[in-house]
């Protein structure tokens, strides 16, 4: 039986990325995804690469190598990823604090303008003047989500890396230290495994002595098939709720919350930020609700939530009322400071946890690139300060 350097469980964008930065160093690698449809959180991403929203040092840097590394991925991969830099428009609600908005948006490292209704209008054609009080903008960068992961695929592939779909069904172990993983039909040896499965990555608890601080949010939106309105910017509101939820969720007093990983019951209450891009087939992605529930498999009502969905969103862009469309889910993990956790998993040795990425369009093309780095022992001081502040264990 063949023995990789590296299995990779997950093939949505961390997976993907990781697993081609890990052939380029000349490591045998294995790519193993659960299914060739899975509804994945890269599946139904926006694919935005918000390079201008670094607030830390740390952001700063990585957001700047993420944008160079998305304009010459496709190049690189030898395949199209639709990378395109456009304008992102923010709408204000006509209720809320303009001003104080605006000022919000001064810690990041290229803050958005403030702009007039009017101006929103002319960028946006299609949104609804009288549903806005003003707007910022800046410029933003976007690639389709699934071609992305297949040109990550390809260039792995390229380099002599495999790509299987089986789902991951269990850990092979050998006293303190992980030899390979099982799935349904056989099993493969490896000398390290790396878990890039987003949410699905937390079941990971039950192969380590301690709690991994990973968390996630069921993310509800529609996708459309290609439609013949044509959008000129991304909307997305400016007001954005979401980061707010991923905080207050991952609090250490709500720690014991999540371990009961059969309750339906939000940790917090549940949130819905309005948005809408458009990918360049013509399709768009209509946003979102996110709740924080501890069980993957949990309840809510299709047909109410495409509802609000759309209420919300069709105020700011009336057209969309027209437009066909299909209620999906997911779930999105993030961690508690806004950095992944990325590195080995504390209590094993040989496997490896990656996942956890806000905004991660922008992050993981070089996270990926440098973490390959790391563990082929080319690293510099830079990345072994990157992955220190990574470790899975950083919150003991």
């Amino acid at each position: 039986m063949k023995t990789y350097d590296w299995i990779v469980v997950g093939n949505g964008l961390a997976g993907a990325a990781v697993g081609y930065e890990l052939a380029c160093q000349g490591f045998e690698v294995l790519v193993l995804e659960q299914s060739a449809t899975a509804d994945s959180a890269t599946r139904y991403s926006y694919g935005g690469i918000p390079y201008w929203a670094g607030t830390t040092p740390v952001l700063r840097q990585l957001s700047a190598e993420g944008i160079e590394r998305q304009r010459q991925l496709s190049a690189e991969l030898g395949e199209p990823t639709e990378f395109q830099e456009l304008d992102l428009l923010l709408p204000i609600e006509t209720e809320s604090d303009g001003d104080a908005i605006a000022q919000s948006y001064q810690k990041f490292a290229i803050p958005p303008q403030p702009i007039s209704v009017a101006e929103a209008c002319k960028l946006e054609p299609q949104l609804n003047p009288d549903a806005i009080g003003g707007a910022l903008t800046v410029r933003h960068g976007h690639v389709s989500p699934t071609a992305l992961v297949a040109a990550y695929n390809h260039g792995m592939a390229r380099h002599g890396g495999d790509l299987e779909i089986a789902p991951v069904t269990g850990l092979v172990r050998i006293g303190d230290r992980v030899t390979g993983v099982t799935t349904p039909t056989q099993a493969y040896a490896a000398a390290n495994v790396l878990v890039a499965a987003g949410a699905f990555s937390r079941q990971l608890r039950a192969s380590s002595n301690r709690s991994i601080m990973l968390y996630f949010t069921q993310a509800e939106l529609i996708r459309t098939p290609p439609v013949n309105l044509k959008l000129q910017t991304l909307v997305m509101p400016a007001d954005l709720k979401r980061f707010a939820l991923e905080s207050a969720a991952s609090q250490p007093e709500r720690e014991a919350d999540w371990q009961a990983t059969d309750s339906d019951e939000d940790i917090v209450p549940p949130i819905l930020d309005a948005g809408v891009v458009q990918f360049q087939d013509g399709s768009l992605c209509i946003g979102q609700i996110s709740r924080a529930r501890p069980s993957l498999n949990n309840d809510v009502d299709p047909a109410q939530s495409e509802a609000q969905i759309r209420a919300v969103n069709e105020a700011w862009v009336p057209a969309l009322k027209y437009v066909p469309g299909t209620w999906h889910r997911c779930a999105v993990s993030f961690s508690r400071d806004g950095l992944p956790l990325a590195g080995p998993l504390p209590g094993v040795a040989g496997v490896y946890l990656f996942a956890g990425f806000s905004s991660p369009f922008c992050l993981l093309p070089p996270i990926a690139r440098r973490f390959a780095r790391w563990v082929s022992g080319g690293q510099d001081d830079l990345e072994d300060d990157l992955m220190a502040k990574m470790r899975p264990d950083r919150f003991a």
